[in-house]
């Protein structure tokens, strides 16, 4: 913000902007609260600071009364509001410390005032965990992530984008683990079923082939228009090779079969990440017609198992509807990486990081193992499995049945 406009905003308003500023570049060392207003039943002092947790970038809040202190951690969000909230009812004084200068706001009777003292100090940010090493550094600027407003033209992680970019990071190390199993000559061939905003299309990309340097054709399927023309629009503007998106319905996709006649492409790794209910089965089927070698899901709302529960031995379970709904969302992901190992594939479950859009945090990874499914001794073991604990929860019908016909 240019000197102009920083002269029309108050001075609390020029502090909370100093303080974004600082979250942001990674500048906070800490920021003090003091002098509460007469009457505020509130705490003397408070104090926050930057850690990391989990490998999360959180401010924690130090609440100080006498001589006793309470913590609390908070996302950068949440703390913004806060302190605003405690300027403008609790406290007279705050006094913001960063890595190249110190602002101190004080409220008096008639005016606020804001100063500036120039001082040179280092930012220490407290861990909780050793350091985390990522496949995306932070401080080296990545063009789809600046594109995409995660980072600033610097390569700094902007403070309200932190949790996003641990989620892009964490879902590039699912990718890594597999892809030795990805072809190691050539081009590697991606279809992203139901890509949404893309930040996880675009970081694959980057993987692939700006990391590891692979040929790929990458192509993302949304049925959300807007959402394709601003992907393709961000290709373009970054002139990646490449990467694709088109917009289509994710049940009207051609079938794997008739695409590899027409257009000679193969799939080597799946991918669906928000597809709703029976349309993660749905692009697990294509998955497994068209041989994809790697296939990562994270399924998001499931809604035919639970209805259907009606095991006696469970009635002290499914009698509560929240109970019936959680328990359904985890058997019908069990019943899909059953379904996976049935069809040849080895199959895990992990954790993985809250997506923004639901609470879900199951990722279904399988890779495909050479054998013939129908003669396979661990395939048919798996059949029966599946079999079985469909039987017992009283099961009629499943979109997952597809996977072994």
């Amino acid at each position: 913000m240019n000197d102009s406009a920083a002269s029309t905003e108050s001075p609390l308003e020029q502090f909370l902007r100093r303080f974004e500023q600082s979250v942001a570049m990674q500048a906070l060392v800490a920021l003090t609260l003091s002098s509460p207003v007469k009457g505020a039943e509130i705490a003397a002092r408070q104090q926050l600071r930057p850690i990391e947790l989990r490998g999360e970038q959180l401010l924690q809040w130090t609440l100080t009364t006498g001589t006793q202190q309470r913590h609390e951690n908070c996302s950068f969000d949440e703390s913004r509001r806060r302190l605003q909230s405690l300027l403008e009812t609790s406290y007279r004084q705050a006094a913001l410390l960063t890595t190249d200068g110190d602002w101190h706001f004080k409220r008096a009777k008639r005016r606020d005032f804001l100063r500036r003292e120039q001082r040179q100090r280092t930012a220490a940010v407290a861990t909780h965990d050793r350091e985390k090493q990522y496949l995306i550094p932070q401080g080296t600027p990545v063009g789809f992530l600046v594109d995409l407003g995660v980072m600033t033209s610097s390569g700094q992680v902007k403070a309200d984008k932190f949790r996003k970019f641990r989620q892009i990071n964490r879902y590039l190390e699912f990718v890594n683990d597999v892809a030795i199993h990805l072809p190691q000559q050539g081009q590697v061939c991606v279809t992203d079923f139901g890509c949404g905003l893309s930040y996880l299309t675009f970081a694959l990309h980057h993987l692939l082939h700006g990391i590891q340097k692979r040929e790929v054709d990458i192509l993302g399927l949304d049925r959300n228009a807007d959402v394709i023309n601003r992907a393709n629009q961000t290709v373009q503007r970054l002139e990646l090779t490449g990467l694709r998106f088109e917009c289509t319905e994710l049940a009207a996709y051609p079938d794997p079969l008739e695409l590899n006649e027409l257009a000679d492409r193969s799939l080597h790794l799946a991918v669906s990440l928000h597809a709703c209910d029976t349309a993660t089965d749905a692009t697990l089927l294509h998955a497994v017609q068209a041989r994809a070698n790697v296939i990562l899901a994270v399924p998001c709302c499931q809604h035919q198992v639970a209805p259907q529960l009606n095991a006696a031995e469970l009635s002290s379970v499914l009698g509560h509807g929240l109970f019936r709904e959680r328990l359904g969302s985890l058997l019908t992901d069990a019943l899909r990486a059953t379904a996976l190992e049935a069809a040849g594939y080895q199959a895990q479950v992990l954790e993985f990081i809250d997506l923004e859009h639901t609470p879900k945090n199951v990722l279904l990874r399988a890779v495909r193992r050479d054998v013939d499914p129908l003669g396979d001794d661990r395939c048919r073991q798996a059949r029966r499995e599946y079999a079985q604990l469909r039987e017992f929860l009283g099961i009629e019908t499943l979109a997952t049945d597809s996977l072994l016909s």
